[in-house]
């Protein structure tokens, strides 16, 4: 069978593949994939008028029209290629979003809108004042600009959802909560440059401290939110880093992993933990899963699936997939052999694998290759092998 010609899979059938997954009893492999607004705002045929992620970002009324735009884009073309149900929904889930720049603005990093580029933010922390950090008061989470900015505008965004319907199906504004943390190597990157790696060496008292900081903060914000949202919004216990790459294990163990420990000890203890790591991250995944207790792995690439597997045993969840830059750049027939290669590696086993893009899918992918990479699960993703 062509890697195009992909088998339809109906909304039911999907339904029971997750079922059996999450009940431990799996049938199959489930599909999903990761995305975000820039899917269809960097799409041109998505994003006719050239909307840019500064207009969503400060007008409410756009900000909706994209976030319904890219919940179209995803139940009508992308999940025809994944166990998530595929055609409009009875209720439109929308919500606030922004563009993971939320952490380090937070602490005082200047917005950036880059052209042709998801929202960043500059470091503003250097050698002169780089004590100004901890100034900010991480005590009042709720009286922070930027958290005061952005609930504001959910504000607005639900006058704009109230009674509002699209494609005839009523629009649901979701609460907007941060109750999660990019990581404190990877914030304090934002903050500081390449300068925080010299930091971990040259003035390890500051690197220690401005982590430490960063994790308080997010720690305190967790509990603001669920606090200020109660019931209606969910609980989890988890958190990425993904700058852990740059780092060798021993530091990892010694200057960061204690840091980790402090996210997850303040969280709920009857919530599994898990951490997404982008990049080549691996060789601290067993010193991770030993000593914090995460038990579910979002990884990005490079992965060797085989080993991963083999270094964290039968019962840790893993997420991963073919690169994106193969799927954006490589052919069905690659992205094909790529998708089997991992479901034959060995981390099926155990059943706790579900496959993804490795990782969050970028604009303009030819759909022949996500019909490759469903197509595969398809063909090898069954149990028992």
């Amino acid at each position: 069978m062509s890697p195009m010609m992909t088998t339809a899979v109906s909304n039911e059938t999907k339904a029971q593949v997750w079922k059996n997954y999450r009940d431990r009893k799996p049938t199959r492999v489930p599909v999903m994939l990761s995305t975000n607004p820039r899917v269809v705002l960097l799409n041109p045929a998505w994003n006719p008028e050239g909307i840019t992620f500064q207009q969503a970002a400060e007008d409410p009324r756009i900000h909706i029209q994209v976030s319904l735009r890219h919940q179209l884009h995803r139940r009508t073309m992308l999940h025809k290629y994944t166990d998530d149900p595929a055609g409009l929904p009875e209720v439109w889930d929308v919500g606030l979003d922004v563009y993971n720049v939320y952490e380090a603005a937070i602490l005082g990093a200047p917005l950036d809108y880059l052209p042709g580029q998801v929202p960043d933010t500059r470091p503003w922390l250097n050698d002169g004042n780089k004590e100004d950090v901890f100034k900010i008061d991480i005590e009042h989470p709720l009286d922070n600009p930027f958290i005061k900015d952005r609930l504001a505008f959910w504000r607005e965004l639900e006058t704009v959802c109230k009674d509002m319907k699209f494609e005839g199906r009523p629009v649901r504004l979701n609460p907007w909560a941060l109750c999660g943390t990019d990581g404190p190597v990877t914030v304090a990157m934002n903050l500081r440059g390449s300068a925080f790696m010299e930091d971990l060496v040259m003035d390890e008292d500051y690197a220690d401290r401005l982590m430490r900081f960063i994790i308080r903060a997010a720690i305190i914000r967790r509990r603001a939110f669920e606090s200020f949202w109660g019931d209606r919004i969910g609980r989890g216990n988890g958190m990425a880093d993904d700058s852990v790459a740059m780092l060798g294990a021993d530091m990892y163990r010694e200057r960061v992993l204690p840091v980790h420990r402090m996210f997850y000890d303040a969280g709920p203890a009857d919530c599994a933990r898990g951490m997404h790591l982008c990049g080549d991250s691996t060789r601290h995944f067993p010193a991770i899963h030993k000593e914090l207790g995460v038990t579910n792995f979002d990884t990005g690439f490079p992965v060797d699936f085989k080993w991963v597997r083999e270094q964290l045993g039968d019962d840790v969840e893993i997420l991963g997939g073919p690169e994106v830059a193969l799927l954006l750049n490589g052919t069905a027939d690659q992205v094909y052999e790529r998708t089997k290669s991992i479901l034959r590696s060995g981390i099926k086993r155990g059943g706790r694998f579900i496959l993804r893009e490795g990782n969050n899918l970028p604009p303009n992918v030819p759909e022949e290759n996500l019909a490759a990479m469903y197509q595969t699960s398809l063909d090898f993703g069954e149990y028992p092998d």
